[in-house]
């Protein structure tokens, strides 16, 4: 399941967001060997304070397994303002209708590296939600294409899982001890359809706002715990109705706080 975590939510899951920057810090420095800012086990850089949306994917005990990091175009971007040299001189793609995605990581100690990409634990099963759900959050704001910068182990993992851009800008660039490279992806119903069919992936693949503040977010053990001392204040005062009017009244405050 996927989580949207943007500029305006973030105050809800600020440690789905840890959890996640500590998988970037995994996977980036530790197994690829990135050149990257890692502070207490975290890997984040400038981009990560300018409220992008972090699409963030919990398996069943709402551990985070992958994310990626959404950004505009129009604004300051890693192609644009670190990556610029993959382009060759060209300007770096600059429209509201094209967002970029980076920071695409899965977590390989948790999933299963060989299992069917039908199996919800598998790094294939949650590459393509990760990308299902990409694409579909793009779609819903209007947008028409992705530019993701990627090294070429990540294009090896796209293309395995249906994904593969479909076009490239400039040129495969060596940067420090990786190898960066620009990919085009469209944002369509005809890859999201693609990449469903593959893994067998049926519904909605984002768990509501709501429901995910209540379960992940950073106060859900207290709110947990808050509901259940309310709904026994709640049957005791049911089971303690003298009146009819004692009991239409707790029957109008149950459905009140079950809206």
């Amino acid at each position: 399941m996927i989580i949207a975590i943007d500029g305006i939510n973030a105050h809800h899951f600020q440690s789905l967001l840890r959890q996640s920057y500590q998988l970037r810090a995994r996977v980036f420095q530790d197994r690829l060997g990135w050149d990257v800012n890692v502070e207490n086990g975290m890997e984040t850089d400038v981009f990560d304070a300018l409220n992008p949306t972090t699409l963030v994917s919990l398996n069943a005990s709402g551990q985070v397994v992958g994310s990626m990091r959404i950004l505009q175009t129009t604004g300051p971007n890693m192609l644009a303002d670190v990556f610029y040299s993959i382009l060759q001189g060209e300007p770096a793609p600059r429209s509201p209708l094209i967002w970029e995605a980076t920071r695409l990581c899965v977590d390989t100690d948790r999933l299963n590296a060989t299992g069917s990409p039908r199996a919800r634990n598998s790094i294939s099963y949650v590459t393509s939600e990760i990308m299902v759900a990409a694409c579909e959050y793009a779609m819903d704001a209007g947008v028409s294409d992705a530019v993701a910068v990627i090294d070429p182990l990540m294009n090896r993992v796209l293309k395995r899982s249906g994904n593969a851009p479909y076009d490239y800008l400039g040129k495969a660039t060596p940067m420090g001890k990786v190898t960066a490279m620009a990919g085009l992806l469209d944002c369509s119903i005809e890859r999201t359809e693609r990449l469903r069919e593959r893994s067998d992936m049926r519904g909605d693949v984002f768990l509501d706002e709501k429901t995910a503040i209540v379960r992940f977010g950073d106060n859900s053990k207290k709110n947990l715990a808050a509901s259940d001392a309310i709904r026994t204040y709640l049957s005791e005062q049911l089971q303690s109705a003298d009146t009819l009017d004692e009991l239409h009244a707790t029957l109008k405050l149950i459905s009140e706080i079950e809206k």
